[in-house]
């Protein structure tokens, strides 16, 4: 499987989507002063620059290691992930202000079976894309496509609940819309946060996950050889790490024989922890 070609189609698809997607809620919600429609539309062209964010990331996170990046260009995945995080953060907050706005000084808000029909085609095509963008997720766990995953999801319920505000205009009941528009900036402003963190954690080179660590832990255990370990230390590259430790062998064994035991240790970790890719193992006598 190729990872990054697997990304770039999800990133493609999702872009010619909610392009389609923003024109008609933009257009419904316009016409029928409908804010809860008008937070769907911007959530949509928040999306789009998702999209792109995805392509472009994940493009200069393809490149092979060179001289000037001898760990590779990974962490790009995370700064356009990060970047994506800040747009939502930022559509989320002007959003929260014009629903308030709606709700509290003036309510244009008028009935349309459009608003009906559109929300309705807006879940079908979400409910596809979010099926699409998981399956992919699960064989590559590319933070881009988690971004554009839940992105899905996430339009799925708030489009459900225009699709109620809408339904309820119908009888009058129009205060349902700005709240609704309301909720929905706050659940882009929630998302859009909790990608920004787990971005921020790999950029900011937090340590290998204690889970995986133990995974590792574990395989030391398995080489009597060993008498002890120090200095282990991780670092994030794209999506997985690099680990370094020190292992301590007994003083009377032959140079070679002691690189030997770091060699084997070295491979049989990188074969059996997926989260990393690169194991450096320094050895000293005892």
């Amino acid at each position: 499987m190729d990872r990054f070609k697997e990304v770039k189609r999800v990133s493609v698809l999702g872009l010619v989507a909610n392009a389609f997607l923003l024109f008609i809620k933009g257009f419904i919600g316009f016409i029928t002063g409908s804010q809860a429609m008008i937070a769907d539309a911007f959530n949509s062209a928040g999306d789009i620059f998702s999209s792109v964010m995805t392509f472009i990331g994940n493009k200069i996170a393809s490149k092979p290691i060179d001289d000037d990046h001898n760990l590779g260009h990974g962490k790009a995945e995370y700064v356009f992930s990060l970047l994506i995080s800040v747009s939502m953060i930022y559509v989320a907050l002007k959003l929260a202000i014009n629903a308030c706005k709606s709700f509290f000084i003036t309510n244009e808000f008028h009935y349309s079976i459009g608003l009906v029909l559109i929300a309705g085609l807006a879940i079908l095509i979400k409910s596809l894309l979010f099926l699409y963008t998981r399956s992919y997720y699960k064989k590559t766990e590319n933070v881009l496509i988690k971004a554009n995953m839940l992105d899905h999801r996430n339009d799925i319920i708030l489009t459900s609940c225009t699709l109620l505000s809408a339904v309820l205009s119908k009888y009058n009941i129009l205060w349902v819309d700005s709240f609704v528009g309301f909720v929905i900036a706050i659940w882009i402003f929630y998302s859009g946060l909790m990608i920004f963190l787990e971005s921020y954690d790999v950029l900011m080179d937090t340590a290998i996950s204690e889970e995986e660590r133990k995974k590792v832990l574990k395989i030391i255990d398995k080489y009597p050889e060993i008498k002890k370990i120090q200095h282990f230390n991780s670092t994030p590259v794209g999506y997985k790490y690099q680990i370094s430790l020190t292992i301590f062998v007994d003083g009377n064994i032959s140079t070679f024989e002691s690189h030997q035991i770091a060699d084997k240790l070295e491979k049989e970790i990188c074969k059996k922890v997926d989260d990393v890719y690169l194991a450096i193992i320094h050895v000293n006598p005892i």
